[in-house]
């Protein structure tokens, strides 16, 4: 085991303990179980999450990700005494998440105020091979006398959403004194929740159950001898009427299942699960060699990260901004997914990212209704996605605690680049796949009515098309005309519409007749005789002031403790650059020249405020060959997680900010590119770095790649032979392909 495949953590402190609930979170895409400890704090964000369980408190409210029941709740008594570590003296700690077989494990050293010292182990993962299951394991040593020790545990539906309560209790039972079951439904959505558990302790225990309160509980007392480890586990399972089971065959299946699984116990369920993990590591790790260690370990926590929060298992749900982790933004889904998500599933896993578009398609409808809605023809994406397809967004956000007046959030009204994003999406899995099958069913039916949008909500002045009041990705200015991102995507939009309906021999003559139009008259801003793309109409007018206060506070907002967003938005303040960004999805739109100005320039009025920023200016500026800057944006952007703010993850990882990070490793340093009939790379490494490996796939080919700064080696594991450029030259990969550079 390498060290950089461990999260750890060497001390108890209440102030970070909500981030690393979140950091060292167990999952597999289907479950996500927040790294709480299994004593209670105040402090502490309790959480269990299963992907597409989302559900309304109040009929005005938008959906929330739901809190299921917590199966990791455990209350310890020694003598009486309740175990906690607010209380006696903690004489050792560590707790460690690791990478490489999901486990999560705390090894505490405690001494009570009678001065008797305990040694706990605690450990847990959700198993990554069986998607219902998670387990946990309690080891508890006496060092100094006898004691009577009692455990306190089971199913606790006390969970809520930040106060929101989103389940009703339907049924509690125990089974053959042994197995612990609840069966819950939300309370707006109807989804249905049925969780089971069971328990393996010594078999002179004493054990009783109850139900109070909304808790299923157990009882577990024991005389514990001194030196004489006790060891309790605690095996669960988690099924949903989402599981296209019957509700009424659910009760059945939960109680079969914790049959099955607690037989096994937690050290074969770890041992199966761990060899998946195995496989997982073998095929889609990036390897970095690099004199700075934790860029290994960002990236193994990265991919990780991607890993668990995906819902591989079903194309009816998609990725949170916050994965599985936590609460933040109700488990939404954004524009996250297809731009900074989605790639990293394309060269691992294709049928991954298609999965995550058809997630899109089965939502077409509802596009359809809100564009309708709106006032446009086609499909309008709702900025905030959950279960349903609909919009998401709240009307407002959180009261201003100086003027006591909520903000309107506008994201759902002129956001609509969402839109576009979703197609540029589609068009990169054709680019990566070539897969037809998909390209001719929901691939051109997204294509057409994302560009039918386009083409209802530009309007005309002086013969040319433009797109007005908007607002791009960078949120610090909004309602503006011709944002250069939403335009030149919307052009891309339906360029793309166009082609694959020549492609595919689509006959809509209306539609084509108004893409070329489109096409034709659509105003795309161009560098000014300073080389610098205006980010709109008037963000070049727009005063200036000194960012730099605010660039060494990046990320915390802070020029809103300062400024109004009013007036954030009448100056040249960016909380992440749509020029950028925009330079990164089309890296051969302008001359090298250009792109080089515009970084530096938008890079100046950019606070970085956004997670998603750092690792985009990384990717275009290591593609510029400034491979300092990029290196140094790179280990900046590392470190939204992973770096001392003790509050950065309270509610969350930043599941977007982990998939740039992948991107600027591989589209960035390796400067991965999609060319119209080939795979081309022409890399440039970081001067700490002396190799990076890795495998992807592209169009049926499975590819290993390893680039040091003076070669370039490419082997094909298997598939079709495949052309790949490099620095510009063209080679034919049939076997193994070795340039020096």
């Amino acid at each position: 085991m390498r060290r950089e495949q461990i999260i750890y953590e060497n001390q108890f402190n209440l102030e970070t303990i909500n981030k690393f609930a979140s950091l060292m979170t167990v999952g597999n895409g289907f479950l996500g179980v927040r790294a709480t400890h299994e004593e209670d704090y105040t402090e502490q964000t309790r959480g269990m999450y299963v992907a597409g369980i989302y559900n309304k408190a109040l009929p005005n409210d938008t959906s929330d990700l739901v809190n299921l029941p917590d199966l990791v709740g455990v209350k310890i008594k020694l003598d009486g005494q309740l175990f906690s570590l607010l209380d006696g003296e903690i004489l050792s700690y560590e707790r460690t998440l690791n990478l490489f077989n999901g486990e999560l494990k705390r090894e505490v050293m405690w001494m009570n105020k009678d001065e008797a010292r305990f040694k706990f182990i605690f450990q847990r993962f959700v198993a990554k091979d069986k998607l219902h299951v998670l387990a946990s394991k309690i080891t508890i040593i006496s060092l100094d006398k006898e004691v009577d020790l009692q455990i306190v545990t089971g199913i606790n539906a006390q969970q809520t959403n930040f106060g929101r309560q989103h389940m009703i209790e339907e049924k509690l039972r125990i089974f053959e004194e042994k197995y612990m079951q609840g069966i819950y439904t939300t309370t707006a959505s109807g989804h249905t929740v049925a969780l089971a558990t069971s328990f393996l302790y010594p078999p002179e225990s004493k054990v009783s159950y109850g139900a109070k309160n909304r808790q299923l509980q157990s009882t577990v007392d024991q005389k514990m001898v001194v030196g004489n480890p006790y060891v309790f586990e605690k095996v669960g399972t988690v099924f949903t009427s989402l599981n296209n089971i019957d509700v009424t065959d659910l009760d059945k299946l939960s109680l079969n299942s914790i049959k099955h699984y607690a037989s096994q116990g937690y050290d074969l369920l770890l041992t199966e699960s761990a060899l998946k993990w195995k496989e997982f590591w073998e095929n889609k790790r990036i390897q970095i060699h690099s004199t700075n260690k934790f860029d290994q370990q960002a990236i193994d926590f990265a991919l990780y990260q991607l890993e668990i929060m995906t819902p591989a298992h079903d194309e009816r749900f998609s990725v949170g901004a916050k994965g599985l982790t936590g609460e933040g933004y109700k488990g939404h889904i954004f524009w996250d997914t297809e731009i900074f998500i989605k790639p990293f599933h394309l060269l691992n896993e294709p049928k991954i990212a298609k999965q995550l578009l058809r997630y899109r398609y089965l939502k077409l409808e509802q596009a359809k209704e809100k564009a309708i809605k709106n006032g446009y023809s086609g499909a309008l994406f709702p900025w905030e996605s959950a279960f349903s397809g609909e919009e998401e967004t709240p009307e407002y956000a959180a009261i201003n605690i100086k003027t006591g007046e909520r903000q309107k959030v506008s994201s759902a009204l002129a956001e609509h680049h969402i839109v576009a994003d979703i197609a540029y999406a589609v068009v990169n899995y054709y680019q990566a796949t070539i897969d037809d099958e998909f390209m001719k069913k929901e691939g051109l039916a997204l294509l057409k009515e994302t560009s039918r949008f386009w083409i209802s909500r530009a309007t005309e002045e002086n013969g040319k098309l433009v797109i007005n009041n908007v607002i791009g990705p960078d949120e610090y200015t909004e309602h503006i005309n011709n944002n250069a991102y939403t335009n030149y995507m919307a052009y891309y939009n339906v360029e793309q519409a166009l082609y694959f309906m020549a492609m595919y021999d689509e006959v809509d003559d209306l539609l084509v007749e108004l893409c070329r139009d489109f096409l034709d008259r659509i105003y795309l801003p161009r560098p000014n005789d300073n080389n610098i793309i205006p980010q709109d109409d008037t963000f070049l007018d727009k005063p200036e002031i000194d960012l730099t206060s605010y660039k060494k506070k990046q990320g915390s907002q802070s020029i809103l403790l300062d400024y109004s967003r009013k007036e954030v938005n009448e100056m040249q303040i960016l909380k992440q650059a749509d020029v950028v960004m925009l330079l990164y999805l089309f890296p051969d739109l302008f001359s090298k020249d250009v792109i080089l100005d515009n970084l530096h320039y938008y890079e100046q009025h950019t606070i970085h405020d956004s997670s998603l920023s750092k690792a985009i200016h990384a990717i275009v500026a290591a593609r510029c060959g400034e491979i300092t800057i990029a290196y140094k944006f790179f280990k900046e952007a590392c470190l939204i997680d992973l770096g001392p703010n003790p509050k950065s993850s309270d509610e969350g990882i930043h599941a977007a900010s982990l998939g740039a990070i992948w991107l600027a490793i591989v589209y960035g340093f390796a400067n991965i590119t999609f060319k119209k009939d080939r795979l081309a790379l022409n890399p440039e490494l970081p001067a700490e770095w002396e190799e990076i490996q890795f495998l992807i796939q592209y169009r049926g080919t499975k590819l290993s790649i390893s680039l040091t700064k003076n070669e370039i080696n490419i082997t094909k594991v298997c598939g079709p032979e495949l052309i790949v450029e490099i620095g510009h030259e063209e080679y034919l990969l049939t076997q193994d392909i070795n340039v020096n550079l």
